[in-house]
């Protein structure tokens, strides 16, 4: 298919910027069937849009015992009260352990 630079007018800023044919082609191949909406600047203001762009802000982290050894060890979430919490070695442990029983 043959694809030229089609001029589209954001949703957000009214402007005008221009859809290239390298895009369409691009949108194309990933099988995306909806035009953008929104310029370049309007897309960037608006914010990580992907899940790699979310797992590159930051993430709480929780420093906790572990319950099994006393090691000290870090979280990525906020343990619940009255559950045990483990390190890595002790979890890896653990699961071997479950799936061997």
């Amino acid at each position: 298919m043959q694809y030229q630079d089609r001029r589209l007018t954001c949703a957000v800023c009214r402007a005008e910027f221009v859809f290239s044919a390298g895009e369409q082609r691009f949108y194309a191949e990933k099988g995306f069937t909806h035009e953008p909406r929104r310029c370049k600047n309007c897309k960037s203001k608006r914010g990580p849009a992907d899940a790699s762009d979310r797992q590159s802000q930051a993430r709480a982290v929780t420093t906790t015992v572990c319950s099994q050894c006393g090691k000290e060890t870090t979280l990525p979430f906020r343990p619940t009260q009255g559950r045990p919490v483990y390190c890595l070695q002790c979890y890896q442990q653990r699961r071997t352990t479950a799936a061997g029983a």
